[in-house]
């Protein structure tokens, strides 16, 4: 059997690497994979203590966090999208005035 250790240490791991795509990276694209890839991380810790706990209560909150991580998914596109018509990047950096 797996020691708990090890999951908490992946899921620090994917949960780092989350943040440091979210802050070095100026895409916004690769900006919401990090943030996918941080809420990853959470799931993997909130798993690794619902079946160390026996409980599953945690399992349950995984599933919402992933409803909200689609709807999440689904809605930034969208905004995505619609950033992209007015102006042609996907560079936050160009994309830093919002006037309408």
């Amino acid at each position: 059997m797996v020691p708990l250790n090890w999951y908490l240490l992946l899921s620090a791991v994917v949960f780092t690497i989350g943040i440091l795509g979210f802050l070095t990276r100026r895409n916004i694209i690769i900006m919401f994979l990090s943030m996918e890839l941080m809420l990853n991380g959470v799931n993997i810790s909130l798993m690794a203590f619902s079946h160390y706990m026996q409980d599953l209560r945690g399992q349950v909150l995984v599933f919402f966090i992933i409803a909200v991580a689609a709807a999440e998914a689904a809605i930034g596109l969208a905004l995505i999208v619609a950033l992209f018509r007015n102006k042609p990047t996907v560079h936050v950096d160009e994309m830093n005035d919002m006037k309408g």
